[in-house]
């Protein structure tokens, strides 16, 4: 059995698609952002960067516990221990550096620069133009990057959906709040329609979704989350 320590967002999504891809068993472990659920010292210890999603595989390597936080990494483990969504380097070394180059992209580029364009979109104190505009048109780049890509093949890694697919898909749901239109990169919007539909997936993006903000952001979640609590010595 899996504990999973997340929280509905695109990061925790990838781990909860992948976990209902899987066909793995889990028991879910809320960690509220907007309240300081990050900052406890007992998930510190299984996450030290304050970061969800994490997870505790009680049957790890050898049979031990093995704890993980940072989402792709977490997906990797996934893969490798189901033998699922991602070919063995030893079996298939091209296969499994086309999927792991798309998970890098994932979590160097597109993840942190559509969380910026987020930010400063929806959550910043002030509007700032520039930065809008900044990240706006970086998210509108990186959709490009995409879409081209998924002109040339059905899915990122090539012809099966792989842990790139799953990697990807989270932070695209949120298209409209990063200022784009799917209409303008149709190849990537037949690919996240078709991925959209899967059941796993759709199970996976349900997790925790009563928790789902409703409203604005408030003075206290901000902090919490962007301010001094944020940066606090720990």
């Amino acid at each position: 059995m899996i504990q999973l320590y997340t929280w509905p967002t695109p990061n925790g999504h990838k781990v909860h698609i992948m976990l209902e891809e899987c066909g793995l068993e889990y028991t879910v472990h809320p960690i509220n952002i907007g309240q300081g659920d990050q900052f406890e010292p007992d998930f510190l210890k299984i996450s030290p960067n304050n970061k969800m999603p994490a997870i505790v595989d009680k049957d790890g390597p050898g049979g031990a516990p093995m704890s993980l936080f940072e989402s792709g990494a977490i997906l990797i483990y996934l893969a490798d221990k189901t033998g699922k969504f991602m070919p063995r380097q030893t079996e298939d070394p091209r296969g499994f550096y086309d999927v792991l180059k798309w998970v890098m992209f994932q979590m160097g580029t597109q993840g942190p620069m559509l969380g910026q364009t987020h930010h400063f979109r929806k959550y910043a104190p002030e509007q700032i133009p520039y930065a809008i505009e900044r990240y706006t048109n970086e998210a509108s780049r990186l959709y490009r990057v995409l879409d081209k890509r998924l002109g040339q093949s059905p899915y990122l890694a090539g012809a099966q959906y792989t842990v790139a697919d799953i990697i990807n898909f989270p932070w695209i749901r949120g298209w409209e709040g990063q200022g784009q239109d799917l209409d303008d990169t149709p190849n990537l919007k037949r690919w996240f329609e078709e991925i959209a539909e899967r059941p796993a997936v759709q199970r996976g993006v349900e997790v925790l979704s009563d928790a789902r903000r409703q409203g604005p952001i408030t003075d206290e979640e901000r902090e919490v989350m962007f301010g001094k609590k944020q940066y606090a010595a720990r």
